[in-house]
């Protein structure tokens, strides 16, 4: 007999995100993702300026914080047919691959590693044998003895005044937690170095944006200036400044965060047979090197895998109305022509019909509409995006690059790369397109360097600021691979407003309920044979989900309980 447990909500992540799963024989049988609140900026763009839609949308989130934005102008880029000049392209890099850096790293530690860390087993830690181990690992300069002993004298100061802070909610003594205790206070350490260091990074959205979270963009290129000598712009020590947040950034993501991954990693390798889940994965591609439009030198490469075949890499394309379509049949809203239709974004509709039951609840009835959610597809396919699926594209490419990472990453922990099919892979996944960036970031500020020693200070496009010049209609795409996996922005422009602007994000891709056939998507499809040794206590659940790194604020906003509208913005 089966046994029905929630989650609700999943903490540790952005957004709300309830997961009921029914539990047989210590095994998931089935599990159901439901997004509990509504997001309807779509709506809030009708009407609006189109130049105007990259500061709504990157409000959005406050984690993704440039990625809606840049999605966003280059959707209105697409319609136009605006090129932006190549400083700009470089510029966005810059902020993207910074975006990366921290990203990641913040998922890894604060939002992920406790998942597999036990922070009250670091109590019986001993710490020169931590020292000892994370110098093995590394040569970060803060792995000492006494760096160890003082963190495990506060840690235990925390527990003994029953205040453990940051660390008070957890599974702690779980029988699915399997790291030493110098291990499990060394992942504790890095988790509160990682919160120092991340504050740094951002640092570059501030000099290239003005402010982090949500930077400044700028539909025809960025909207900021270069002047070596200038104290206003940016200038020679700005510039010189952001060379070294990216060598810092190198440095803490080589000896902290990636040694980490890898000495966790290796306590559980079971996990690399768990939560593989669909194996169909999506890539739009990203980080251009030779204008937007030259997809084949994208940084990371577009294209689809179905049924974990990496040798065959599909082509991708967003225009195209029967490949992208986005589903409601188990999802709170209607459609014009009927709830089992499906419709390419550029015809999407988001209207609300919230039928669910009002808290409080004990159970969503998942034979009907359970999510605020939609539903997208590929060539009818559930498919996955995010780290996992970026690494496998790249490597099903044939990338130099992607396979001399993976290759090397997995001999060290002597695996094959149908491990990458799991919880753990996704979570390794992270790391390893981490690296890749790095050095990405390396190459565009050098480039950019470059291009202003030899003249070049362009930053805009401004021959289409005038909207005179604007056709009177116009379809335009905007993609990006934001850190959680493939986003894109479909506009429609009608008489210089907006008559149409559809999201779709990683995370709906991911978390979204099933389709009309009843196929699940990714979260859903991971988590089924998922064991669960303590049902009061489902820390195998929270694995898998946060190696996806959810963030439901992209997918989902902005009514309350009874589903009443909260306020009403007019359009004038």
């Amino acid at each position: 007999m089966s046994q029905r447990i929630v989650i609700d909500p999943i903490t540790r992540i952005e957004g709300h995100l309830r997961i009921e799963a029914d539990i047989e024989d210590g095994k998931i049988k089935e599990a159901y993702s439901s997004g509990t609140m509504v997001r309807l900026i779509e709506r809030i763009l009708q009407g609006r300026d189109p130049r105007d839609a990259w500061g709504f949308v990157g409000r959005v989130c406050g984690v993704c914080t440039t990625v809606h934005s840049l999605a966003s102008c280059r959707s209105v880029e697409d319609a136009l047919g605006i090129t932006i000049p190549p400083n700009a392209e470089l510029v966005r890099n810059l902020m993207y691959c910074a975006q990366y850096m921290h990203d990641h790293t913040v998922h890894f530690y604060h939002l992920h590693a406790l998942d597999w860390v036990d922070v009250v087993s670091a109590l019986s830690a001993d710490p020169k044998k931590a020292a000892e181990i994370a110098q093995s690992l590394s040569n970060w300069p803060k792995n000492s003895p006494g760096y160890f002993s003082d963190l495990k004298k506060k840690l235990t100061g925390f527990v003994q005044s029953g205040q453990l802070g940051i660390f008070s909610n957890g599974y702690w003594g779980h029988p699915a937690y399997k790291l030493p205790p110098e291990v499990n206070l060394i992942g504790v350490a890095h988790y509160l170095d990682a919160l120092e260091w991340q504050k740094e990074i951002v640092k570059i959205h501030a000099i290239f944006g003005g402010k982090n979270p949500h930077p400044n963009y700028l539909v025809g290129g960025m909207a900021c200036s270069i002047g070596l000598d200038d104290v206003s712009v940016i200038n020679a020590e700005r510039l010189s400044y952001v060379g070294q947040l990216l060598k810092e950034g190198k440095q803490f993501i080589e000896q902290v965060y990636i040694p980490d991954l890898l000495a966790i990693a290796s306590f559980y390798p079971e996990w690399t047979k768990i939560g593989g889940g669909l194996g169909n994965y999506l890539v739009y591609g990203d980080l251009p090197t030779n204008g937007y439009g030259a997809a084949e030198s994208f940084k990371f490469p577009a294209g689809a895998i179905l049924d974990k075949n990496v040798g065959e890499v599909f082509d991708v394309d967003l225009r195209n109305d029967d490949e992208i379509k986005e589903y409601i049949a188990k999802s709170w809203y209607t459609y014009e022509g009927g709830d089992n239709e499906g419709l390419h974004p550029w015809k999407g509709e988001t209207v609300l019909n919230y039928t669910g039951p009002k808290p409080p609840y004990d159970h969503l009835n998942f034979d009907e509409k359970y999510s605020f959610l939609k539903t997208p597809r590929w060539k009818g396919n559930a498919m996955e995006v995010g780290p996992l699926a970026r690494m496998l594209v790249g490597y099903g490419h044939g990338r130099e690059d992607f396979k001399e990472v993976v290759d090397s990453t997995l001999s060290k922990l002597g695996l094959p790369i149908t491990a990458l099919f799991s919880t753990l892979g996704r979570t390794a996944a992270r790391g390893l397109e981490t690296l890749l960036v790095i050095e990405w970031a390396m190459e565009f500020y050098e480039q950019l360097l470059e291009n202003i020693r030899n003249g070049d200070t362009r930053m805009a496009d401004t021959s289409m600021f005038d909207n005179k010049n604007w056709p009177d209609y116009a379809e335009g795409v905007g993609f990006t691979e934001a850190p959680r996996g493939a986003l894109a922005h479909w506009c429609v422009i009608e008489d210089k407003k907006l008559k149409n602007y559809q999201l779709v994000v990683p995370t709906t891709w991911n978390a979204s309920p099933r389709d009309p056939l009843g196929k699940m998507s990714a979260y859903e499809s991971s988590l089924k044979d998922t064991p669960i040794a303590d049902e009061e206590q489902p820390l195998e659940i929270l694995r898998t989900v946060h190696s996806f790194d959810p963030c439901l604020a992209c997918a989902v906003h902005l009514y309350n309980e009874d589903g009443e509208q909260v306020s009403r913005v007019q359009v004038v």
